[in-house]
């Protein structure tokens, strides 16, 4: 007897995954703790958490619009001002640490900085550059804004019942003296590159593990019983700072996203993954998921993602695996891959 005789086909690749039509893959995440339909969801993170976010809302979940566009606001124009994008209006949030930036902002653990970009005569907010394409009007028209975003913040975190957070990179750029940083690199969506203001940073193991468990910390700080689903956007990096090929830093950044997802499941209590990212990256799936650039993720590709996300919340029956003894054949062929034998249980 050993442990792989009681493990269901799912546990192993060929009963899993090779004998299957890709499409057909299937039990790809059970959920660690119950979602229900009225249970309020809360998402932010990187650009896929807004498929997510939308997902939500076509299939009826109770999904938490804390900033609602204003009333008087044409809906062709909530896009592009982040309206609806996410649970409240901060852009993307890329990394745990732009995640727990905003969060002791929003609950005053430390005040807002006050650093504002000015072009053309409009202020720009530097820590959500795109919030507002054409920039606000004045400086206490900019900050008035970032004020409503982080009550909604407040909002969303106190009612919240599961957080869904969508790991995107690991690179980021910093203000060299207050370490602040922002969601993309000055001089590039709005604002002045200045090396001597402005450094780069690439967030290892250790510095994400870190700063994701003291966002989780400030989140439950306020809401004790708040559950955190993490996810990874498969989505590659645009470019890399790094020196690197692109293909090797994305490799790296997801690498390092993936391993503290898995780190924090296995530490903290009510912290989950779903396997966004394995979906649509998979060997099983050769890549059909991307558009022609190879970056964007197709319909296909996000229907099927959500496809195994709800296929995940609704209760199934499992079927207990038999646990036999069998005579294991140990053939040179077998014998290959040392782990190629577990497939033998399968």
């Amino acid at each position: 007897m050993n442990p792989y005789q009681c493990l269901p086909p799912r546990a192993f690749w060929r009963t899993a995954v090779a004998d299957k039509a890709a499409s057909q893959i299937s039990d790809l995440w059970t959920p660690e703790f119950e979602i229900g339909s009225k249970d309020v969801i809360v998402t932010a993170g990187s650009c896929f958490a807004q498929h997510i976010g939308r997902a939500l809302v076509a299939r009826g979940m109770n999904w938490l619009d804390a900033e609602p566009a204003p009333a008087d606001l044409p809906q062709a124009e909530y896009k592009a001002r982040n309206y609806g994008v996410f649970s409240f209006r901060t852009g993307n949030l890329y990394t745990p640490a732009m995640l727990r930036q905003w969060l002791e902002w929003a609950l005053d653990v430390c005040p807002p900085p006050t650093e504002t970009w000015r072009h053309d005569g409009r202020f720009f907010d530097p820590f959500r550059p795109a919030v507002e394409p054409e920039g606000f009007a004045s400086e206490q028209a900019l900050f008035a804004s970032r004020d409503a975003t982080l009550a909604a913040i407040r909002t969303a975190i106190s009612r919240a019942k599961v957080f869904v957070f969508t790991l995107g990179l690991t690179e980021a750029w910093e203000h060299r003296r207050t370490s602040l940083l922002y969601p993309v690199c000055p001089g590039t969506v709005r604002g002045s590159f200045d090396p001597q203001v402005h450094g780069f940073r690439n967030f290892g193991f250790l510095d994400t593990y870190r700063e994701m468990v003291k966002a989780l910390e400030l989140m439950r700080s306020v809401n004790p019983q708040l559950r955190l689903l993490l996810t990874v956007s498969p989505v590659p990096l645009t470019a890399t700072a790094t020196g690197q090929h692109a293909l090797s830093a994305t490799t790296y950044s997801k690498s390092v996203l993936r391993a503290v997802a898995g780190q924090l499941c296995e530490d903290l209590p009510d912290v989950d993954y779903f396997p966004s990212y394995e979906i649509i990256t998979g060997t099983p799936f050769k890549g059909d998921f991307y558009q022609p650039n190879q970056r964007e993720v197709t319909p296909e590709g996000v229907a099927f993602v959500m496809q195994q996300f709800f296929a995940g919340l609704e209760p199934t029956h499992v079927v207990e695996t038999p646990c036999t003894a069998p005579t294991l054949p140990l053939s040179r062929e077998d014998l290959v891959c040392e782990d190629a034998v577990l497939d033998y249980y399968a």
